[in-house]
């Protein structure tokens, strides 16, 4: 059977989307992702993908799954094996004690985690205080909750964290929680013990709980303290404590993350997880378990290659002579190109159709970003400098077409 021409048919479909899935953008840069995937021989250093493999021993585990027959739905608030690794590693690792029955909740990746957190806190015209730069996920996820963001402006003058003030001078009566990532994509900022210790303080008087993204956590760099907001004094059942293995463990293609948080909360956002993907992929959980209870030099090895990158990345900007903030944590650079005369997605668009490099937005992070393009120290190091030598190749043919 022939498929009917698409020309000019109405769009029936079209017309009753609702207004969310018109306004929201996929964020993060999407159509940038889509196009350099058309061109050849890109050096793509804009997604957070780690280019380093999974460990073995976390493999090993998902083939042992599959080879026992752990292809099946798992219990709706994750393998109680893991959801006992997450509460042993909070314990461990973030001085946060949680009890696995009733406060841990594995979800299909970090980033359901982050919408399934927004359903469950936000009813229409509530509010949630978010410092920017941000990660564009929690922007579109509060929106899609029908709540209503609130920035709180951080710049690389304070190292990019947010003032406990100002904070605390956006809360309002429709105030439902303050997200906090840290460390920091896109900046790589990683939040001082003192800065915490404020903001919990502004969150003890206030009853406004701390939603706390660390993610990133397995990449701190420089021997910094990465500090867990709900390990402070208070804080526990204040807290909702987000985290996951791609980053961390070059998980990302195997979706599985977890929420930590007070029963109630757990119970409420368990409901909404199931209806959207009813528990996350069995054979990940597994793995998910090796990598919390099998080696962990692999953690350390990663940082090594991480900071080695970071140094040579950085050295080669110095030699350029574009000012960046020096990230404490993550695999980011966040580069300042405000001298340019370009805004960064026009930046970005260019450089990747005149010079094939591929590096993110910074206005894709919110108002503050803009000005900076993020760029990921996710390949090898001479693949890293390649993209700077192409980057310095696309600024002196803008500068001669200009006639600098």
């Amino acid at each position: 059977m022939t498929p009917e021409p698409t020309a000019g048919r109405p769009d029936l479909v079209g017309r009753l989307l609702s207004q969310r899935a018109i306004d929201r953008d996929a964020g993060g840069g999407s159509h940038l992702i889509e196009r350099s995937g058309q061109i050849p021989d890109v050096v793509a250093l804009g997604r957070g993908d780690p280019d380093l493999p999974t460990p073995a021993h976390v493999v090993a585990a998902a083939r042992g799954a599959m080879e026992a027959g752990h292809t099946h739905y798992t219990p709706l608030r994750g393998l109680a094996s893991l959801r006992e690794a997450v509460a042993e590693k909070l314990t461990r690792d973030n001085g946060v004690v949680v009890d696995p029955d009733d406060e841990v909740l594995i979800t299909t990746g970090t980033q359901e985690a982050v919408s399934v957190a927004m359903l469950a806190l936000l009813d229409p015209g509530d509010e949630v205080i978010l410092p920017d730069p941000y990660y564009f996920t929690y922007e579109a996820a509060i929106r899609y909750a029908s709540g209503t963001p609130i920035m709180v402006r951080t710049s690389a003058a304070s190292d990019f964290a947010p003032d406990p003030d100002d904070i605390a001078r956006a809360i309002s009566p429709r105030t439902k929680a303050v997200v906090l990532l840290t460390p920091n994509n896109p900046t790589g900022a990683v939040y001082s013990r003192s800065v915490l210790e404020s903001i919990a303080e502004v969150s003890l008087t206030t009853g406004v709980p701390i939603v706390s993204d660390e993610l990133y956590e397995g990449s701190v760099l420089d021997g910094v303290e990465h500090l867990s907001v709900g390990s402070l004094p208070g804080m526990r059942d204040r807290t909702i404590t987000i985290n996951g293995f791609s980053k961390t463990y070059r998980m990302t293609g195997w979706r599985v993350g977890y929420m930590a948080g007070p029963a109630s909360f757990v119970a409420s956002a368990q409901r909404i997880k199931q209806t959207l993907t009813i528990c996350a992929p069995s054979i990940s959980q597994h793995a998910a378990v090796a990598a919390l209870r099998g080696p962990q030099d692999c953690i350390q090895e990663a940082r090594d290659v991480y900071a080695e990158r970071r140094e040579a990345f950085t050295h080669r900007l110095d030699a350029m002579g574009l000012p960046y903030f020096r990230p404490a944590g993550t695999f980011y650079v966040f580069v300042d190109i405000s001298s340019l005369g370009l805004g960064s997605r026009d930046l970005c668009l260019r450089l990747l159709e005149e010079a094939r490099v591929f590096v993110s937005p910074g206005c894709s992070y919110g108002e503050a970003g803009e000005g900076y393009v993020r760029i990921s120290l996710l390949a090898p190091t001479a693949r890293l400098l390649e993209g700077l030598d192409r980057f310095e190749w696309f600024l002196a043919e803008r500068l001669r077409r200009n006639g600098a």
